[in-house]
């Protein structure tokens, strides 16, 4: 498994994202500005500020040239993660359905949480099984999954909410405790916690590894 990791002016967290998935495989980084993915087998949006955040978290970063190349391994059934800002990111993008809106206490919060496995059949979790836990941390502002309440039947009966905040673990207000989730097809998938900070026994909890783990375990797509 080769992991390509995006890099876009204000990233914070590519280093880390491509530390973690070089436990699990072989990974590079790629340039915002790149329009080609140098023949990856899955692809990293990672966390951060991109563009400084300006207008709305991902919106500038969703216009980079390199996100037409994602957009079009998306489209083919590649596997994409995009964590908090990459989250951000692919929403803006129409990747992925719903939007992050400010935290209701409107303040960067930073913490560990538990979050729950809902759909241990995807890319991104079939190294778990639904209804474990994983201790991963959040640090973010504008985290809050939104989407309207038809929408969310749609995707809860779908199998589109992949990963749930635990009971009274919720640090910024997401509908139904909503911490990760996928496109209809499966492929693409988006959280804000951090798995990239959460791979490493010296460091602390590990939960974060079933994320990478799960996706070193992907069949590549065909060129």
């Amino acid at each position: 498994m080769k992991f390509g990791v995006i890099r876009f002016p204000g990233s914070c967290d590519e280093a880390d994202a491509l530390q973690a998935c070089r436990r699990f495989g072989d990974a590079e980084l790629l340039w915002h500005s790149d329009r080609d993915l140098r023949g990856v087998d899955a692809v990293v949006v990672p966390g951060g500020f991109s563009y400084g955040d300006y207008l709305r978290a991902g919106a500038i970063a969703r216009f980079s040239p390199v996100m037409d190349a994602v957009a079009d391994f998306a489209r083919a059934g590649g596997p994409v993660l995009g964590i908090c800002n990459g989250f951000q990111v692919l929403c803006e993008a129409h990747l992925l359905p719903g939007a992050l809106l400010p935290n209701t206490g409107l303040r960067f919060l930073f913490r560990q949480v538990e979050v729950v496995v809902e759909n241990d059949r995807t890319p991104f979790t079939r190294a778990r099984t639904r209804g474990e836990a994983l201790s991963i941390p959040v640090k973010h502002t504008t985290g809050r999954y939104y989407a309207p309440h038809e929408e969310l039947d749609r995707m809860e009966a779908a199998g589109q909410v992949v990963l749930r905040y635990a009971p009274g673990q919720n640090p910024n207000g997401s509908l139904r405790d909503i911490a990760g989730v996928t496109n209809e097809a499966g492929n693409v998938m988006g959280l804000m916690p951090h798995p990239e900070h959460a791979v490493d026994p010296l460091r602390g909890p590990t939960g974060g590894a079933a994320i990478f783990e799960s996706m070193a375990a992907a069949q590549p797509v065909a060129a």
